[in-house]
């Protein structure tokens, strides 16, 4: 995986503008930057499950340095709309609440080829919402920013699809076992990593953690977002890693059935929080 492909000074700082900034957009940004900045604990929970492929474990690192830079690019934007965002303080008071177990030698999915399918379906959720965020503002930085992001997860998604296909010759996990790790991966999206990074981002340090006000608030500012091209994009991108047609009449009637989902759900929170 190339490293430093672009770096944090080769983004157009001086179009920031300050005019454009959607607010209800900071607290997502600022959240996000903390997820993405926390990747090494992933990859060395990947180091211990593929302990004897060195060379994935390279790729694996790549992969975590340019996940750093993402954080690093999405808390300086916070930082410039915030100035009184602590950025550091804020990833400190994260890792001290939500860790990711790093201690494990086998996936927790079940499988070397489940994991990478599991890893496919968060670059499929990540390049789908950085495509959402930057479609959806009009701060010019930001767009950029979102761009790049987007590109990269795009990217690695190809890289984890590619690695899930030499382990599958190996294990000959089916259709259906490969779909349930996706569905199950899908169904962690809810989980705490985003609503903690959401609390430690955006609430008083005084404040407690409350699960389902925070995933609330983050998720009713995300599933907003979204429109019905960047549904059909990360269905297809699902059906692929599952090794199913990604352009079909079935992924037709799922990206529909997740479309119908996505407003369901953006309603209800924006009915809750009203």
């Amino acid at each position: 995986m190339a490293r430093g492909h672009w770096r944090l000074d080769d983004l157009p700082w001086e179009q920031f503008d300050r005019s454009k900034v959607d607010p209800d957009l900071v607290p997502l940004i600022k959240a996000a930057a903390l997820v993405e900045v926390n990747a090494n604990d992933y990859t060395a929970y990947l180091c211990n499950v593929f302990k004897d492929d060195p060379v994935f474990q390279e790729v694996a690192r790549g992969w975590a340095a340019e996940e750093v830079q993402h954080g690093l690019a999405l808390g300086r934007w916070a930082a410039l709309v915030d100035p009184s965002f602590d950025f550091d303080a804020a990833v400190e008071r994260f890792r001290a609440g939500y860790r990711v177990p790093i201690d494990l030698d086998a996936s927790v999915r079940g499988s070397r080829t489940g994991e990478m399918i599991a890893r496919c379906i968060v670059e499929t959720g990540t390049s789908s919402y950085y495509a959402a965020i930057g479609d959806s503002t009009d701060e010019p930085l930001l767009q950029e920013i979102c761009r790049r992001i987007a590109a990269d997860e795009l990217r690695h998604y190809k890289i984890f699809y590619d690695y899930s296909k030499k382990y599958l010759e190996l294990e000959g996990l089916t259709k259906f076992q490969r779909l349930k790790v996706a569905l199950s991966r899908i169904g962690e999206s809810e989980d705490d990593e985003l609503a903690y990074a959401y609390f430690a981002a955006n609430e008083a340090v005084d404040s407690a953690y409350d699960h389902a006000r925070c995933n609330a608030a983050y998720m009713r500012r995300a599933y907003g977002r979204y429109r019905p091209k960047h549904i059909d994009r990360a269905v297809a991108m699902v059906f692929k890693a599952c090794g199913l047609k990604p352009h079909s009449a079935l992924s037709s009637v799922a990206s529909r059935g997740a479309w119908w989902l996505v407003e369901r759900r953006a309603r209800k929170l924006e009915r809750r929080t009203a």
